[in-house]
């Protein structure tokens, strides 16, 4: 019981190797009192050793007026970011960073479209984003290059230099990095936030702000995934196969918080409540090695991709809540899926459900709500953000709206010194399924505990404040072409 913190996680299987675990359930309590938390002595060793520096969650940082930002990552979301962050006023778009010059390049058009001054640019280097990140000029870091340790190691390293950062899904890979991410967010009294623009989905809003008004009851559980057929064969312009190679030696659910964010969100999740116990169970593969097969015998290049190594197709992930609510969560891209993130939840008094579309609500009753219906459910309900940005944001575009609400919404939190929302216990622990449920996956699917990355503050953690009655003052520059 002497193991300090960091030396569990080696040991636990931070990489999915693992610690043998006795199997949990839900009665399990071996010699302990009874009245006792039965996961106590798993609870001692995932968490014995942290002490919380400082509460992130609520934090208000010092309002910035004009928030001057730097994007290290141009290839896919990047420029998504700078073309939304380029129409909102009291942002300086400050420099741009790409190991491909081309791409910041590209970047340095999109300011140019809307009358903007050109970045500094940092190019040419692997390791050039430090240079960046050491930046006086620069008071918030976005990071969207490909997944893996770069997001964790990036995101650490500008906080670590003094800024406050908004980085894609998933925000780390394995648990010391979820701590590390926690440790130096508390540290440096930097935010950072989880680019999980899922949780900024108009139905998803509309739901949660129902949630908050009392409307479906008592939460009791929610089920919640990433189903979406990808074709992750064919080689893209920068010949990184990070999704192939992922696939070869990971069996998880290796892209938990599309589902699980706005879940999370609504059910209280490190505000009031916290995610506690996950087992999770994959099939075997049964496309990728195939295909991977065929592809070889007519490209050399696919040579290294054909090996029987592949993990499971589909992953379903089962996970209970410590106030006794469960989630289940499921990952597949290799079926042939039409895409669903699941979201559905019940409640002691209704039910919702967004896929298949349109999103669909009943209460009290074994039918859905007729159009009409949802209709006035929506008149009445919707939250301040969609009825004062709603349009505007579809205009902008991106996902729907939901990207470009997602980062009008953070850059009008730190000009008015609120709280983001989704913080940096967020992004640790909607990140922490991957480990988790990798390590279940290869210990028979026997349960684990999920880290509490509030150390116990998740009790007093006050809700998600989606009303708008702070902040909203943030204007945006017409599109270009526009008056």
């Amino acid at each position: 019981m002497k193991t300090d913190r960091r030396n569990f996680i080696r040991i636990a299987g931070v990489t999915g190797t693992g610690m043998m675990l006795p199997g949990i359930s839900q009665g399990d309590t071996g010699k302990q009192d009874k009245k006792s938390d039965p996961f106590a002595h798993i609870r001692e060793l995932s968490e014995q050793d942290h002490q919380q520096h400082f509460n992130m969650c609520g934090y208000s940082a010092p309002k910035i007026e004009k928030v001057r930002v730097g994007f290290i990552g141009l290839g896919n979301r990047g420029p998504t970011h700078v073309e939304a962050l380029a129409a909102i006023n009291g942002v300086e778009i400050k420099a741009l960073c790409d190991k491909r010059m081309v791409r910041v390049e590209n970047s340095q058009k999109i300011l140019s479209k809307h009358g903007l001054p050109a970045a500094k640019a940092y190019g040419g280097s692997e390791i050039i984003w430090r240079e960046l990140c050491k930046n006086s000029d620069i008071d918030l870091i976005y990071i969207a290059v490909p997944r893996g340790p770069l997001h964790a190691q990036m995101a650490t390293f500008a906080m670590e230099n003094g800024k406050h950062v908004a980085v894609e899904v998933p925000a780390v890979s394995t648990l010391e990095e979820a701590w590390k991410l926690v440790e130096t967010s508390e540290k440096t009294k930097k935010h950072c936030m989880m680019l999980e623009n899922c949780c900024y989905d108009f139905f998803e809003l509309l739901t949660l702000n129902m949630v908050r008004q009392g409307y479906f009851g008592e939460l009791i559980h929610a089920d919640a995934g990433y189903l979406h057929h990808q074709n992750n064969f064919p080689v893209p312009e920068s010949g990184d196969m990070w999704r192939i190679r992922e696939s070869q030696h990971r069996n998880a659910n290796l892209y938990p918080s599309h589902g699980l964010g706005p879940v999370c969100q609504a059910m209280d999740i490190n505000r009031g409540d916290r995610l506690l116990l996950l087992t999770s169970m994959a099939s075997n593969d049964f496309t990728m090695g195939k295909m991977a097969s065929e592809l070889a015998k007519k490209d050399p290049f696919y040579k290294e991709f054909d090996t029987k190594s592949y993990r499971g197709n589909m992953n379903s992930s089962l996970i209970r809540t410590q106030n006794g609510k469960t989630i289940m969560l499921q990952y597949d891209i290799t079926s042939p899926r039409v895409y669903s993130r699941i979201h559905s939840i019940v409640g002691t008094k209704g039910i919702f459900q967004k896929y298949p579309l349109p999103g669909r609500i009943s209460q009290g009753k074994d039918d859905w709500f007729s159009e009409d219906e949802m209709a006035e459910l929506t008149k009445k309900y919707n939250p301040e953000i969609i009825k004062r940005m709603g349009e505007l944001a579809k205009e902008m575009g991106g996902h729907g709206g939901m990207d470009f609400l997602m980062n009008w919404r953070l850059i009008d939190c730190l000009r008015n010194g609120l709280p983001v929302e989704q913080d940096v216990y967020d992004a640790a622990s909607w990140s922490a399924i991957i480990p988790c449920s990798e390590w279940s996956v290869a210990n028979g699917s026997n349960s684990i505990r999920i880290p509490d990355f509030t150390c116990g503050t998740y009790k007093t953690n006050g809700p998600l404040d989606i009303s708008m009655s702070q902040g909203g003052n943030t204007t945006v520059r017409p599109l270009p072409g526009n008056s």
